[in-house]
This record gives structure tokens, C-alpha cells and sequence, in this order.
């Protein structure tokens, strides 16, 4: 077996055995040395003798040993008599077996609350996360959240050190404590889904294990939490934009934007789902979450035969809805992108020139790459062009950039 069959299989199982062992070793710094080498061993060790009938299990075993290896080396060099007693602990808390969970006992959704922890602050909650769970190198965290990568490390090593000195435990919280983690734990599964749905760097438009996970974690959400709007509407909207992955890319894997996809291959049985939670939660009284504003306009994007019979305005409506209860540059890109498919490509452009003119979205490719495209619906090409050279500037995942590459031709 070579390393790039085994590839597959630390994509799918990483932040699960890292879930684990963060529980096991109680440090996420030694949580991640045991994880690379556990890693390292299957690399060695799998191509002469197989893969385990259970890689996961396997791998939180090796990645035990290898942490309480780690761990006496550090007694020694230490001489701390307490560190022994922490060795002893990590060496009783696992059996063969003990490494998957259910219901709280979930380690992945462990880690996500205690990620979520209301002593770190909320971008910090959301990045350690996206670290631990998902296995995001730090570069991908910190184009998620539009920052420089040197920042993005400073807050990482500064959330661990706080977990560490503030010793907060990997635990869940009791029930009484949950609501003030859930936004947190919602908009870390929002991210893993993202990052699954449009990874931000790399060669692939998809990491599909990602997003099934986000999947995973919203369903053992809302079984252990039921009847919470904001929990079916971030699952309805997930699910919506899934079923949409067959139809995103060619088979050499470029783009096919929305306008072009095949509808037929869409997820019907998702759709089916998503729609059903979609119009469950928007009855309920009170005011939506942004997840249901959301997946109501997936919705009607999977309800439109057609693009050309995709309800446009009622989309404007709702992203002026979706503006009043959760503001983000983010939102007002896509609420330009909508408002030009109804007032045309001129209002739009003069919205996403007040975008671009804060300096909010200065480093996400996106907003030149819209520019550029309603510039090239008005027909000034030399300024789209500019526009499109600009977006590829930014671009980090290579289908967008083949995309991008694409338009400068037909611009000529």
C-alpha cells in the first residue's frame, strides 16, 4: 500500500482519533504530536502488514503510546513528580474499543463545545476548532476568517496556552450551561461544512468527508438538543447546498457555476429533507436565525426547474432580511450578486464599490471576481479584465483560479 492510498484514510479519520486522544492525553498540543505519530507508524508499518480491520482504533492506540512516550520523556527531563500521576491517568483512561462514542460521549462534539468555551473569545472558539477538528492547517483557518496567517497562529497558540492555564476541562457542559455554547458550536460546524462545501486552498473544489461531518455533528446535534430552530435551520441549509455536489464540478474537476449545472443531478432525497426542516422552522414564532434565512433561500434556489426560474426578488427580500439579523460583508457580496440578477448589473456594481471601498473583504477573491463579472455584463472589458487579474490574484483553491483564467480568455 503507498502513502497516497493511506491519504484517504487521514482525511477521514483525523479529527476524530485527534477528537479522542484530546480527550485521552487532556492537552491538545500533545494530543497533535501523538496524532503524527500514529500517522507516521501507518505509513511505516501499513504497507507491509495491511490495514487494520479498524484503522481508527488502531490509530488512537498508537497515538496513546505514543503520547504517553512523549509524556515520560518529559518526566524525565522535568523530574516533576506530578507528571507521573498524569501518565499513570492517560495510560487508564482508554481500552481496545474505547475509541469511537455516542450521544455526549461523541468526542468530536465533545471538542467542539469544549472548543466553544465561553473564557475564549468567539474567534478563537470558532479557530482552535476548525484547528483541532477539521485538521486545518493554519494558513486555511486564516483564509476562512480573512486574516493574515502569522495573526492567525498568534490566536491559536493563545486560545491553547488559555485552555491550558485556565484549565478549562474537555468536557460537555451540563445541560443547564448549553445554550451559552450553542451559537459557538453552530458557527463551528457552519465553517467545517464550508471548508468541505468550497475548501479554500488546494486542488480540489470539495473535501466531501468535511462536509458530511458537519452533517454528522448537526444531526447528533439536534437529537441530543431537540426542537431548536437554529439547530434544524443550519442543518436544513447544509443540506441543501450538499445536495448540489454531484452537479459543482466536471469530472477534471473545474467549476460549473450555478446558472449551468445540471439539475438532475442534484440530491433530491436532501432537497426532500432540507425543504421540510426549512418550512418547519420558518413557521415557528419569533424572529429566524440567519441559518434559516439562509437555507430558505437555498431553498428556493432547489425549488427553481431553472435558473431563469429561480425567484429572484423574493431572494433580494430575504437577503435584506438576512442583513438586519446577521450583517457581514460576506452577506452584502451575496446580496449584490442577487440584487443584479433583479435591478441589474448597475446597482450592483455601485453596492460592491461601497463593499470595496471599507476595505472589509480586501483579501477575498470573491469581490473582485464579482466585480468582474458584473463589469463584464455592462461591457467595460478593460476594467473587468483588471477586476479578474486582481481576483486571481487572491485565489488560492485551483479550480476558482482555472475559472478566473477561463474569463481573461473569452475577455480576449
Amino acid at each position: 500500500m503507498s502513502a497516497g492510498a493511506i491519504e484517504p484514510v487521514f482525511r477521514s479519520e483525523a479529527g476524530r482519533v485527534l477528537a479522542t486522544l484530546i480527550r485521552l492525553v487532556g492537552d491538545f498540543e500533545l494530543a497533535e504530536e501523538g496524532l503524527q505519530d500514529a500517522f507516521a507508524a501507518a505509513l511505516e508499518q501499513w504497507p507491509v502488514a495491511g490495514v487494520p480491520a479498524s484503522p481508527r482504533a488502531w490509530l488512537v492506540n498508537v497515538g496513546r503510546h505514543k503520547a504517553i512516550d512523549r509524556l515520560r520523556r518529559q518526566i524525565l527531563r522535568r523530574a516533576k513528580r506530578g507528571e507521573l500521576e498524569a501518565e499513570a491517568a492517560v495510560a487508564a483512561q482508554v481500552s481496545p474499543g474505547d475509541e469511537t462514542g455516542d450521544g455526549f460521549g461523541d468526542d468530536m462534539l465533545r471538542l467542539i463545545f469544549s472548543c466553544c468555551h465561553p473564557a475564549l473569545a468567539p474567534e478563537a472558539q470558532v479557530a482552535l476548532t476548525l484547528r483541532a477538528v477539521c485538521g486545518l492547517p493554519t494558513p486555511a483557518v486564516a483564509r476562512a476568517f480573512l486574516v493574515g496567517e502569522e495573526t492567525m497562529a498568534q490566536r491559536l497558540v493563545r486560545a491553547k496556552q488559555k485552555i491550558r492555564h485556565a484549565k478549562i476541562p474537555y468536557a460537555t457542559p451540563e445541560p443547564d450551561r448549553l445554550d451559552e455554547r450553542i451559537d459557538g458550536v453552530l458557527a463551528v460546524i457552519y465553517l467545517v461544512f464550508t471548508e468541505g462545501y468550497a475548501s479554500t486552498s488546494g486542488a480540489e473544489l470539495m473535501r466531501e468527508e468535511l462536509a458530511i461531518e458537519a452533517i454528522r455533528l448537526a444531526r447528533l446535534l439536534d437529537r441530543l438538543l431537540p426542537d431548536r430552530p437554529a439547530v434544524r435551520g443550519l442543518l436544513a441549509l447544509m443540506l441543501l447546498n450538499h445536495a448540489r455536489r454531484r452537479a459543482r464540478a466536471t469530472p477534471a474537476g473545474d467549476i460549473v457555476l450555478l446558472e449551468d449545472q445540471d439539475r438532475g443531478l442534484w440530491d433530491r432525497q436532501e432537497i426532500a429533507e432540507g425543504l421540510l426542516l426549512v418550512d418547519e422552522v420558518l413557521r415557528r414564532p419569533g424572529r429566524p436565525s440567519s441559518y434559516a434565512v439562509q437555507a430558505a433561500i437555498a431553498a428556493l434556489h432547489a425549488r427553481a426547474p431553472r435558473h431563469d426560474a429561480t425567484d429572484w426578488p423574493q431572494i433580494v427580500g430575504l437577503y435584506e432580511v438576512l442583513l438586519r439579523i446577521h450583517p457581514t460583508p460576506v452577506v452584502e457580496l451575496n446580496h449584490a450578486v442577487a440584487v443584479s440578477m433583479v435591478d441589474g448589473p448597475a446597482r450592483a456594481l455601485d453596492l460592491l464599490d461601497a463593499l470595496a471601498a471599507r476595505g472589509a473583504l480586501s483579501s477575498y477573491h470573491l469581490l473582485p471576481a464579482v466585480r468582474a463579472d458584473v463589469l463584464r455584463r455592462l461591457g467595460r472589458r478593460d476594467e473587468a479584465r483588471a477586476a479578474y487579474r486582481a481576483a486571481l490574484a487572491l485565489a488560492k483553491l485551483d479550480p476558482e483560479r482555472r475559472l478566473l483564467e477561463r474569463r481573461l480568455e473569452e475577455l480576449g
